[in-house]
């Protein structure tokens, strides 16, 4: 019998969702894939711990982290023509597509083809748990791509959609439960469900009623697992590595600790821009300027060289360090260009609310100002003051300067 949480529940979601709007509530849309481990026998061939398809795979998923997506759909779409009957290669190249889309979540011009590869994984994941419930890769497969299609709709604001999905991914969670053989590939699965599980109620107090209904998390356990993961496991490797340096650097609030994560993912996958920008975020601000302006520059190089991947939102972290670097460098040419570069990059992709952005504007109202050139200066204050939410630190910065200006 499916599990399905009480309408009052599934209401509070909706409402909770309106209000807050937050990008990091596909958080709870996923706490099924978070929470699924490998905790059933099954009956039907298993291919994610098949040694053989694991070689056949292990160059098209490095290609797709590294953003050779041609390449590694090629070698997907050999996988569907071999093993039709199973939800992995469709799942993979969903998941292609998707990191298609992680570098700039606003371009919705891949979620078409994400949507269809997920529905078509869950559609032959069915078919295989229809056969046998207790099918362990049926069930990680449902979880995954529904709480996967949910993630999406969150970032649409698609709520309505985002909660069905999630609904769906928590039925399978409820099946799934109360098995117990676990391998790398499916401790991935606990290692986010105990960390967020404990870290959800913990900032968005409104859903613990919604989490009553789960087994209680270990958020200390969860990053132990999502270390072992990170470490042992063929698929899941680089989602637990990425997740890591995630919960280490923002909820964590270890920068240091993440970094050599975020190293290795910006060695092994180059090309790979949101692995790139992340590690000069950590590099910057973890105060190692002269790698981070490598890097900095480095992305720039591939956006200007229209590498596959690499667009305006690295571009805007980029420059922004670059222009922060060579102010701390006293060069103020170079300073003025990467800001100026800052702002064009926000113009492409109309994030003027984005913290760079601002931020980008007060730097060269700063310059400006030292260059006596109070007019500019002005412009540039009155630009934040257009963008910016009042409450904003940068809002506020510029009503003390303009004020101060004045005196």
């Amino acid at each position: 019998m499916l599990f399905v949480l009480p309408n009052k529940y599934i209401n509070l979601v909706h409402s909770v969702i309106s209000k807050m709007l937050s990008k990091k509530y596909f958080l709870l849309f996923l706490l099924s894939f978070f929470a699924l481990s490998a905790r059933a026998q099954s009956k039907a061939p298993q291919l994610l711990m098949d040694m053989n398809v694991q070689i056949e795979a292990t160059q098209a998923v490095n290609d797709m982290y590294n953003f050779k997506f041609a390449s590694a759909e090629k070698q997907f779409r050999w996988l569907k023509q071999k093993y039709s009957w199973h939800p992995l290669p469709y799942f993979l190249l969903g998941l292609s597509e998707w990191w298609k889309i992680a570098p700039d979540v606003e371009v919705t011009k891949y979620d078409q083809k994400f949507l269809a590869y997920m529905d078509s994984s869950i559609a032959i994941a069915e078919r295989l748990y229809e056969h046998d419930e207790k099918n362990i890769e049926a069930a990680f497969f449902l979880s995954a791509a529904y709480g996967f299609k949910g993630r999406l709709y969150s970032e649409r604001k698609s709520w309505g959609k985002a909660a069905s999905a999630g609904k769906s991914a928590l039925n399978y969670l409820e099946e799934s439960r109360g098995q117990n053989d676990l391998s790398p590939e499916f401790l991935f699965g606990d290692a986010l469900y105990n960390y967020y599980s404990v870290w959800v109620p913990e900032n968005y107090p409104l859903l613990k009623p919604v989490l009553l209904f789960f087994k209680k998390g270990d958020k200390a356990l969860g990053i132990r697992q999502l270390k072992e993961v990170a470490n042992n496991a063929f698929y899941t490797r680089t989602e637990a590595q990425f997740f890591l340096m995630r919960i280490l650097s923002m909820e964590e609030n270890n920068p240091a600790a993440a970094l050599p994560v975020a190293d290795y993912l910006a060695f092994t996958f180059p090309d790979n821009s949101y692995f790139q920008r992340y590690y000069a975020r950590l590099l910057y601000s973890g105060g190692r300027f002269k790698q981070a302006e490598k890097v900095s520059l480095n992305i720039l190089a591939k956006i200007d060289s229209g590498m596959v991947g690499y667009e305006a939102t690295s571009g805007r972290y980029a420059t922004f360090y670059l222009g922060q670097i060579y102010q701390m460098y006293n060069d103020r040419e170079k300073a003025k260009h990467y800001y100026n570069r800052t702002l064009s990059f926000g113009q492409e992709n109309e994030a003027f609310e984005s913290g760079y952005y601002l931020y980008a504007l007060l730097e060269l109202a700063k310059i400006a100002d030292k260059e006596k050139d109070r007019k500019a200066s002005k412009k540039y204050l009155n630009e934040i003051k257009k963008h910016a939410k009042r409450k904003h630190p940068a809002h506020k910065a510029a009503r003390l300067y303009l004020k101060n200006q004045k005196k």
